[in-house]
């Protein structure tokens, strides 16, 4: 355990072999409040078992194995070494490595961790109350153990992609790798259930996670309405997703604004709603007996919903968001990324997009986290490591490796 700094994961120190969204984004959340988080790489593929390094988006036209966006993103704040665990010295620094650490943290596919020689059985005999989390697409136990998933296979499998899609056409899928930033969330969250205990208790644990049962929990209500109601998520003919049944509201949309393919998302959440919608769209719709009470707006909701667009497409969008939110409705403009990241104020004024410095791309914009706490908030400032930046401190000063050794090591290709 480290010396406590003052941050709400200060004292804690992870052995990281996580990659890609799933798993390096957990990590991303405990360091940005405080952990040292120590990402171990191979040096002899540059460090490619995260697929993400050095790969696009760029900042400039430079390009290289320290240069990729997506991998900087998530993985500010955190250490980086490189350690050949084909060589016995690899073996034995990354034990001694686990030995001072709290966590010992991956994302592989079921069984890979035992083939290096690292069950949680064998982590054990280096530290008897060691934390070990493995996060993968089915975890380790059942029929579809040793599958191999990617986000958007972890959402099919969980029902979420089948849960998007418009009226009367295939599935539509979710647009990005929710279920790797979703499961992220988890993971973060099961490391740190697991701390907890062991603060408790003194007590270690293996912590195994499965992406798709993570995102199969995600649905909710629909499974429930299908297991006693027998009413599937989507009927022939159904409303598209966008509409929200559970507590049933109407209107519940996005719609068509002004211009091209710009979008406002509108909520209408009880009947006082309900009529400042209609006030601001000027419109006799209240008197109408179809729309007159929630029910007759379910039972003609398409009808609804057509003239709502026929009133939204002639409005712009931020305008038309602002004056039903003066009035009480929920709405707002659907906002592109730069809209979002660039121009919105209050994500400024949260802080969202902070700039790191990472030490080969210079200054870096990068996700920041969704929550502030008032005495132990997050910190991110330092871009990713470069491949094996952090070697001569990790094996230098926390490991007790000689000056000599360590260019030994890199000369035999062991760092």
């Amino acid at each position: 355990m480290r010396e406590p700094d003052g941050s709400a994961l200060g004292h804690l120190r992870i052995c990281d072999f996580t990659g890609q969204l799933a798993g390096a984004g957990a990590t991303k959340f405990l360091a940005a409040f405080g952990a040292q988080v120590i990402r171990i790489e191979d040096p002899t593929n540059d460090g490619r078992w995260d697929i993400l390094r050095g790969g696009q988006p760029f900042k400039d036209e430079r390009r290289g194995i320290n240069l990729g966006g997506s991998f900087n993103n998530h993985n500010v704040e955190k250490l980086g070494i490189t350690l050949n665990l084909r060589t016995e010295r690899g073996k034995e620094l990354l034990h001694e490595l686990i030995k001072i650490s709290d966590v010992v943290s991956e994302n592989f596919a079921a069984g890979v961790f035992e083939r290096l020689g690292l069950s949680y059985e064998e982590l054990r005999t280096l530290k008897d109350n060691i934390i070990y989390v493995s996060n993968c697409g089915f975890g380790h136990s059942g029929p579809y153990v040793n599958y191999k998933t990617w986000g958007p296979v972890v959402q099919a499998v969980s029902g979420l992609t089948f849960s998007s899609g418009l009226p009367d056409q295939p599935s539509a899928g979710w647009g990005y790798s929710y279920m790797d930033h979703t499961g992220a969330y988890y993971m973060a969250m099961a490391i740190l259930m697991a701390l907890h205990h062991r603060n408790v208790t003194g007590e270690g644990q293996w912590v195994d996670m499965s992406c798709t049962e993570a995102g199969a929990s995600l649905n909710g209500p629909a499974l429930l309405d299908y297991t006693v109601n027998g009413r599937p998520l989507r009927r022939e003919g159904s409303p598209n997703s966008n509409r929200n049944q559970f507590p049933s509201m109407a209107p519940h949309g996005i719609y068509e604004a002004e211009g091209d393919d710009n979008w406002i998302a509108i909520s209408t959440r009880n009947e006082a709603d309900w009529a400042a919608l209609c006030r601001v769209a000027g419109t006799t719709w209240a008197d109408d007996p179809r729309f007159a009470a929630l029910a007759d707006r379910l039972a003609n909701e398409d009808d609804l919903d057509r003239r709502i667009t026929d009133w939204t497409r002639h409005e712009e969008r931020f305008a038309l968001a602002e004056r039903l939110q003066a009035e009480g409705v929920p709405a707002t403009a659907v906002q592109r990324p730069g809209e979002r990241v660039d121009h919105d104020a209050d994500t400024e004024a949260w802080g969202l997009w902070p700039t790191v410095r990472q030490t080969e791309m210079g200054d870096v914009r990068v996700d920041g986290m969704p929550v502030h706490l008032s005495e132990t908030d997050w910190k991110v400032e330092r871009g990713a490591p470069c491949l094996g930046e952090h070697n001569d401190y990790v094996f230098g000063e926390l490991l007790g490796v000689s000056n000599s050794e360590l260019v030994s090591l890199k000369e035999e290709g062991v760092l």
